[in-house]
């Protein structure tokens, strides 16, 4: 009785978009607040000028966004398979010969 339930809450969850939006606002909500404050704190100790402080932080923020998009991503339905391709045996022949 418990793996029946188990399997219906993995189905579930497989199609439930609202929980889907739900964890990808807040993992891009923390990931972009936390890269940023990371960019910010290694602006205060590498730099001087507060263009490239900001600079630094707005680089944090992109990288919280970026990394965010890219687990939603994978959540929402994962990357196309990679395409490898298939290598024949046999060698290419010119038309006509053989």
């Amino acid at each position: 009785m418990g793996e029946e339930n188990n399997k219906q809450q993995v189905v579930g969850s497989e199609y439930n978009l609202d929980a889907k939006w739900d964890a990808c606002l807040d993992l891009g909500v923390r990931r972009f607040a936390y890269f940023s404050l990371i960019g910010g704190f290694a602006g205060l100790l590498l730099f001087r000028s507060p263009v490239t402080r900001w600079a630094s932080t707005a680089f944090g923020a992109g990288t919280g966004i970026g990394s965010a998009y890219t687990e939603c991503s994978q959540i929402f339905g994962g990357y196309p398979g990679k395409s490898t391709a298939s290598v024949s045996e046999t060698p290419m022949t010119k038309d006509g010969e053989e």
